[in-house]
């Protein structure tokens, strides 16, 4: 993946300021989150050569924050126990400082309930989006604004589903 993030220099003028692969990834051996930019609230220098995504990788972003990230599901292979899904799933939460989050995951070991509005795109693959009482198949280039709900993606198929998320903390919509 290749990110190209823009800027000015010093006489006002547009730049690439960063242009390269994300600086932080996880949970490659699942698929993978690669984060591509995040925001803090606080305003940003467009002359900054800082790259803001590298930093530790956690679910949510900061108070009045902002993630921009993509992020791979692969599908499960066969025969992988229920109580092995459950075990790295808790694991990749508590990795990404998220373990709280999972407040009811009696429907899918990957439930999981943020304070965020998230914006997420589906690009390749056959997922399914599963809620505490429903669940959608979604298809290539279907939007779901995901408002701070329980939820899971699912991937269905046989290849890796790729999509790709922003998250908003709730404080600042």
């Amino acid at each position: 993946m290749r990110r190209i993030i823009t800027g000015h220099n010093n006489n006002g003028k547009s730049i690439i300021s960063i242009d390269g692969p994300p600086a932080r990834t996880i949970g490659e051996e699942a698929g993978g989150l690669y984060e591509i930019w995040n925001t803090d609230g606080s305003g940003f220098d467009t002359t900054s050569k800082n790259d803001r995504a590298d930093i530790d990788i956690v679910l949510s972003p900061v108070q009045k924050g902002t993630k921009f990230r993509y992020f791979q599901i692969n599908p499960i292979p066969e025969g992988v126990p229920q109580e092995a899904i459950e075990a790295a799933t808790a694991a990749a939460f508590e990795k990404m400082g998220a373990a709280h989050h999972r407040v009811d995951t009696s429907r899918n070991a990957a439930m999981h309930e943020t304070h965020t509005i998230d914006y997420i795109i589906l690009l390749k693959g056959d997922v399914t989006l599963i809620l505490d009482e429903e669940e959608v198949q979604l298809k290539p280039h279907d939007v779901v604004v995901q408002r701070g709900t329980n939820h899971a993606w699912v991937n269905n198929g046989s290849e890796p589903a790729l999509l790709i998320a922003v998250l908003i903390d709730s404080s600042i919509v």
